[in-house]
């Protein structure tokens, strides 16, 4: 597109973008008030990095739908900051915490540059999950306390979450009027939040449901103002405070304990858990876009380490991509960075104008906004779809959870990916697999036919991810892609689910990617995300799982009203008579479309030996033919036979035909048997169709297109030339 049309575009848009922005910022506004309070730094603080992270990642971001702003994963992170870093003293702790956001950010820019943005692919998906559970739970265990009005509650994440029942009880019994009110203010808002999405009312949806909460909030405070005879029951330190000239009230961070091991435990785990979730935040959005568009991570990374430095100078929060208002970016036709701009223009005008109001809002009423966030981070429904993809993974699940909870985000997530990597070592009984193989380059990629092809080597898991994912983004998500793990003997569980997000991206592009080569591989459930593992040849998987290819198979043989089985029932012996095998081992047969007369089947086969033994996968098609035949060899007319020639072997040359002598390769000892089998309709149909390798037994044929397995277009087209082949020499 054109600088021009950008530009024409640009402005045809901006209603909506303004609209978008407009909507986002209802729900920023009691957010960033409330992550910030989370996170034991002043309302303020939240507002600060969602202002900055708008306007500066609008212009310099690397995204076209994103919201940025501050984020829930870091509120355990900036707490914990807080609290360490001060010892005690809250205030002081949030300056120290400021110097270690502003280094955080440094360090992201200098990650952008060096376009580490993949280093978010280096963490198992279970692990990840973990943690994001893990900040859930610590999020909800603080927040419910101050939710039933209780700002007093202290202790561990653990501690906090056994207290909730007496923190029910306090409520329901307290003679403390104002928490009585501070704290049921807190429920009904909660119950919003939960019901929200079930009130089918149009008008009613036009406000998000955390502005409905400010809304009542404000609305209460003047009732009890204003046509109450008695006073406004909740006291002044259950309320927002914010400063009363904000512009002239910014905190500036202290650099004075930037060589304490504290402040650099600090800065490391801001800088990760902002890095995870933006990166995860990120390629979420992705999906979201109506216009399919991918961004430039590394950009992005650079302009949020930007955005992080400056909000940390002005006494602000760090700034992630969020995907809960990027979402309703998405919802309300935001279609580029300027709906990130406009978000952040209104939530000047809101903090400029409206402070007074934002003042009347109850503490409860926000932390009742984070409970409903940390309940959906970690509900139950998140633990049941880990566990349907594999017992493993809730146990890498659950070890990166209770280590986070019970010590810190760093050490969980360090746990997380050492157990996944312990567990694959178990799965696979070899840790020699890994170790071996994890520096050598073992993605092969090139193009065939106007199609991409992916050979993936030895073993795919989150440790060398990166390699297969640098060349599936050099190819153009309207292509035609086949990713081959048929030499692969490993594959987890975050390679796959990757491989399923670049599924729908093709998908949704008018392109087609294909995954072959993990049909007969062992699985531990039947979830498409389960990890895939390569099992020895004389034995079948635990439990019999078909593929999405082998599925695609079974459609085609109800198609053609053929038998399918995906594992060999019986040896085949007729492919033995082929002088093809005569120098290579059949080692399995499988996904078999069969009527009887004709065959389509995956074969794995093996040729050399010792050092130099090569196992290859390929699909062939084979035809059983009633009358004795010729045995003849057809290839297509290149290099190798020019040298088959001047070695003695001679090509047949098929009189009145010599278009067909020039480009086919036709050979075998009874020429003249030959000759009469090729008859006029059969030259034809041949010059007419794809090159495959054709050879014949006495009483078969048997066709191959590539030495490697085909996909399920490559599989139609290939039944497609064996039952017309079949009429014709029949």
């Amino acid at each position: 597109m054109s600088k021009e049309n950008s530009m024409k575009t640009f402005v045809k848009d901006m209603p909506q973008n303004i609209f978008s922005g407009f909507v986002v910022s209802l729900i920023a506004l009691p957010l960033g008030l409330g992550l910030a309070l989370a996170s034991g730094a002043p309302p303020i603080s939240g507002i600060i990095a969602a202002i900055v992270g708008g306007i500066v990642c609008a212009i310099l971001g690397g995204s076209n739908v994103t919201i940025t702003g501050p984020g829930n994963g870091l509120v355990v992170v900036v707490l914990a900051a807080i609290t360490t870093l001060g010892n005690g003293d809250m205030q002081q702790g949030f300056l120290y915490t400021l110097a270690a956001i502003v280094v955080s950010g440094i360090i992201m820019i200098i990650l952008g540059f060096l376009r580490l943005g993949s280093l978010g692919d280096f963490f198992p998906s279970s692990a990840i999950q973990g943690m994001l559970a893990a900040i859930g739970i610590g999020i909800f265990a603080k927040q419910i306390h101050v939710m039933f009005g209780n700002l007093n509650a202290k202790g561990s994440i653990v501690d906090l979450i056994l207290k909730v029942p007496e923190g029910l009880y306090e409520y329901a019994t307290s003679d403390n009027q104002s928490m009585f009110y501070a704290g049921s203010v807190g429920i009904i808002s909660f119950l919003i939040m939960v019901f929200y999405s079930k009130i089918r009312n149009r008008y009613f949806q036009l406000i998000p449901a955390p502005m409905w909460i400010v809304v009542l909030s404000v609305g209460m405070y003047y009732y009890y103002q204003y046509f109450s005879d008695t006073a406004y029951p909740i006291h002044k330190d259950l309320l927002i405070s914010l400063p009363d000239d904000v512009l002239s009230n910014f905190a500036f961070p202290d650099f004075g304990k930037v060589f304490e091991m504290d402040f650099i435990n600090a800065v490391i785990a801001i800088t990760l858990i902002a890095s995870i979730e933006s990166l995860l935040s990120i390629k979420a959005v992705d999906k979201l876009d109506p216009l399919k568009r991918r961004s430039n991570v590394n950009k992005d990374i650079r302009a949020l380490g930007l955005a992080t430095v400056i909000s940390g100078f002005l006494g602000g929060l760090n700034v992630v991509t969020v995907i809960a208002r990027s979402s309703v970016n998405v919802n309300n036709k935001g279609s580029n960075r300027s709906a990130n701009f406009f978000h952040a223009t209104f939530l000047v005008l809101f903090i400029l104008l409206f402070a007074t109001e934002l003042r009347k809002i109850p503490l409860a009423a926000l932390a009742a906004i984070l409970v409903y966030t940390g309940y959906k981070l970690a509900s139950p429904e998140n633990i049941r779809k880990v566990f349907r993809i594999g017992k493993e993974q809730l146990l890498i699940f659950l070890i990166t959870l209770i280590v986070t909870i019970t010590t810190s985000l760093i050490t969980g997530i360090v746990m997380g990916i050492l157990a996944t990597f312990v567990i694959h070592v178990i799965i696979n009984k070899d840790i020699f697999l890994f170790v071996r193989n994890l520096l050598k380059p073992n993605v092969l990629m090139f193009k065939e036919d106007g199609k991409y092809f992916v050979s993936v080597d030895n073993f795919s898991s989150f440790l060398n991810y990166t390699k297969l994912k640098s060349k599936l983004n050099q190819i153009p998500e309207n292509e035609e892609v086949i990713i081959d793990f048929s030499m692969c003997d490993f594959v987890d569980h975050s390679v796959m689910e990757n491989m399923n997000n670049y599924a729908e991206t093709f998908k949704r592009k008018g392109g087609h990617f294909e995954i072959i080569g993990l049909d007969d591989y062992d699985t531990r459930s039947e979830h498409p995300f389960a990890l895939r593992k390569n099992i020895p040849d004389e034995t079948t998987p635990k439990k019999e799982v078909l593929t999405k290819r082998q599925k695609s198979l079974q459609n085609i043989a109800l198609d053609f009203d053929w038998k399918y089985q995906s594992l060999q029932k019986e040896e085949i012996t007729e492919l033995t008579t082929f002088g093809y095998f005569k120098t290579r081992k059949i080692n399995k047969v499988s996904n078999i479309i069969s009527n009887g007369k004709c065959s389509l089947f995956d074969v794995e086969f093996s040729e050399g030996e010792m050092i130099a033994k090569q196992v290859i996968r390929a699909s062939m098609f084979y035809i059983n033919i009633d009358k004795e035949i010729p045995e003849f060899t057809l290839d297509k007319e290149g290099v190798f036979e020019y040298i088959y020639h001047f070695a003695g072997f001679k090509d047949i040359e098929i009189e009145n035909h010599p278009d067909f002598s020039k480009r086919f390769y036709l050979s075998g000892k009874e020429q003249e048997a030959i000759k009469q089998l090729f008859t006029d309709d059969l030259i034809l149909f041949f010059e007419s169709n794809p090159y495959y390798h054709i050879e014949s037994s006495k009483h078969g044929l048997l066709i191959l297109g590539k030495e490697r397995l085909g996909g399920v277009k490559e599989i139609k087209a290939l039944a497609d030339f064996g039952i017309r082949l079949q009429k014709i020499i029949s």
